[in-house]
């Protein structure tokens, strides 16, 4: 990655902001700050070469809105959300309009600055279809007791929840969801519900509290 691509950084907690900006000027990259989601909009900066950091949560506009207003301008930037309560109804709403990844704050530097160049590698007009390929090996490796566990937690139930609907001891669902996670290579909660969206296993739609989000 080099100058040549831009990262726009969205974030009203200037602390966190500056020291974004920073770490992706450390690898090389252009990156152009905003504290805010309408002063962002207001500069519709026009490199097509670029990616957006987003944060969920800020006064005003909020990230989500961002991304709706984008996709009205016909704006298409891969965005990269960031947030401290990533609950499943957003995360579901962010990667059903199209997000390319969803991260928890505090993030790991490694993370995001993966995350960022996976999201500008699509310039390089390399094919997705192996990565989609490799999620679905990853689904098709699990077990039917996985994937039992597997739906209802990415449809947003709580361990507890899972363990009565499906009979099961809260215990037996924790030991089945850390397999799912290791299965799946998924680092997070938000990971695994991307991954299941990517791979069409079920209508975001119907995901629970995705239509109160």
């Amino acid at each position: 990655m080099s100058a040549k691509y831009s990262v726009y950084v969205v974030d009203d907690d200037q602390g966190i902001l500056d020291s974004t900006v920073w770490l992706l000027e450390s690898i090389g990259l252009c990156a152009i700050p905003f504290t805010s989601g309408q002063a962002f909009l207001d500069a519709l900066p026009q490199s097509t070469r670029a990616c957006v950091i987003l944060d969920v949560r800020m006064p005003g506009m909020g990230g989500l809105n961002v991304q709706e207003a984008l996709r009205a301008k016909g704006v298409d930037l891969p965005i990269i959300f960031v947030s401290g309560h990533a609950d499943v109804p957003i995360v579901v709403r962010a990667f059903r309009a199209g997000a390319v990844d969803f991260i928890e704050k505090p993030y790991n530097e490694q993370l995001l600055l993966d995350s960022v160049q996976q999201a500008l590698s699509r310039f390089n007009a390399e094919p997705e279809e192996s990565i989609l390929q490799a999620v679905l090996q990853r689904l098709d490796s699990l077990t039917p007791r996985e994937r039992d566990v597997l739906l209802p937690l990415v449809q947003g139930y709580t361990n507890r929840e899972v363990a009565e609907q499906l009979g099961i001891s809260v215990k037996t669902v924790d030991l089945y969801r850390s397999r799912v996670m290791k299965h799946m290579q998924a680092q997070t909660l938000p990971d695994l519900v991307g991954m299941v969206i990517a791979a069409g296993l079920l209508d975001p739609l119907a995901l629970r509290g995705a239509t109160e989000a």
